[in-house]
Order: C-alpha cells, then sequence, then structure tokens
C-alpha cells in the first residue's frame, strides 16, 4: 500500500513537472497550424472601424487581457470614464470575436518573429497568436492599426522580444496576396490608459502600432512601436 502511494506521489509530480512544457508544446502547435491554414485569398475580413466608444472600451479590455488580470478586476477605469454614459452597455456585445481564422501574419526578421494576427483581441486569440484591434483601421488603409500580443516569458515567443526593436527597422505584415512593408519611426512606455496611442496620424498616412506589456515581469505600463507604411507588394 506504501508503495502504491509513493508510485502515486511520483507520477503526479512528473505530471506537474511536465504540464508547463506540454502547455506550451500545445499553443505553439496552434500558432503553426494558424500560419499553415491562411486563406491566401483573405483580403478584407475587417469590421468597420466604430465611433470612439467602442474603440476605447476595446483598448481597455485589451490592456486587461495583456495583464490577463482576473475578470473581477479593473485597471482600466480612466478609459471608462471617457465613454460618454450609458454607452458601455451598447457597445458591450462588440468586444468579443469568434473568429479562428488568420485574417495575416506579421512578419519582423530582425527578432525572428513569424505570428498569425487574428481578428479582435481576446482572450482567447491572445493565447497564441497576435491580434488585429478590431475597432481599429484595417491593416495597410490609411489611419492607424493597431495589433496587440502578449509579452510571453518564453523567449521569442509572440512580442517576448519586442523590446529589442529600434528606428528603422522594418515591420512586414501579410494579408492575402499583399505584403504591406512598415518602416519603424517610434518607440514609447505608456501608461495602461493612455488612449493617445491609437490616434491617427494628422496626415492621415497608414500607420501600424504594435502594442504589448513592459516590463516582461509584473508590468506596469505599456510597450508602444509605431510604424509607417513604406512599402506595399502585391
Amino acid at each position: 500500500m506504501k508503495k502504491m502511494i509513493s508510485y502515486t506521489l511520483i507520477v503526479l509530480g512528473l505530471l506537474t513537472m511536465l504540464y508547463p512544457k506540454a502547455n506550451e508544446y500545445y499553443e505553439n502547435a496552434q500558432t503553426q497550424e494558424l500560419l499553415e491554414a491562411i486563406d491566401s485569398s483573405t483580403k478584407s475580413g475587417y469590421s468597420d472601424i466604430a465611433i470612439d466608444p467602442r474603440l476605447l472600451l476595446e483598448y481597455k479590455d485589451v490592456s486587461r487581457t495583456l495583464e490577463e488580470m482576473p475578470d473581477t478586476e479593473d485597471t482600466g477605469d480612466n478609459i471608462n470614464e471617457q465613454i460618454p454614459h450609458g454607452e458601455q452597455e451598447k457597445v458591450a456585445s462588440t468586444s468579443e470575436t469568434n473568429s479562428k481564422k488568420a485574417i495575416a501574419v506579421i512578419k519582423i526578421a530582425k527578432i525572428k518573429l513569424n505570428l498569425p494576427v487574428l481578428e479582435g483581441a481576446t482572450q482567447t486569440n491572445m493565447k497564441y497568436a497576435a491580434a488585429h484591434l478590431k475597432e481599429t483601421d484595417p491593416i495597410g488603409d490609411s489611419g492607424n492599426a493597431a495589433i496587440a500580443a502578449h509579452r510571453a516569458r518564453t523567449k521569442g515567443r509572440l512580442f517576448n522580444r519586442l523590446n529589442e526593436i529600434e528606428v528603422g527597422d522594418e515591420i512586414v505584415v501579410e494579408v492575402g496576396s499583399k505584403s504591406y512593408v512598415y518602416e519603424t519611426d517610434k518607440i514609447s512606455i505608456v501608461k495602461p490608459t493612455d488612449v493617445s496611442v491609437l490616434k491617427k496620424d494628422p496626415n492621415n498616412k497608414a500607420v501600424l502600432t504594435l502594442i504589448t506589456c513592459d516590463p516582461l515581469v509584473n508590468p506596469t505600463h505599456r510597450l508602444i512601436v509605431r510604424a509607417q507604411l513604406k512599402e506595399t507588394i502585391l
């Protein structure tokens, strides 16, 4: 009987040790599956750009998701205060997405990034992919297209190495048969409630904004990488 208990404890210990690696393997497999399943004919699939209250609410949800905060906690009160009274319930239904099909692939050669992009920055979507904030502009269009991803602790996973990007570095986003080549022009660290990073370029240029947490451990701010469209390859 004692031997059986000992064997059981050993097995449980091994399972506890192996679970993180198994989970990481599964999520990496999901990432690869998305990359392989991208439909080359996908050219749009974006929601219409919504009014400011919806964008503010989505950014608040993204901020919470990036920190993996429990549902009972809320760090986005300042953003809530910017949403007109009575609008929050009206726009809440737009904060989720059922899409599990990648709409794009983001590639950054400098940090060896090759990551699928899903539509809608939900907790599920951001578990193993980057996510396009559906209330921002479509990728490649005039305006500001925002993409968020977790700052995973495993080196090279998701936006883990985004802090290595420098002004002048290229970011390529493939959408269907088109490749949008952006050039990084600004890097900043902001508070989670700073929604100014989602503003459109005053000259209405095509801008890409990448969003993740900072620092890597116990994040308190957001690392923002902004880039302007330099070239479109058909």
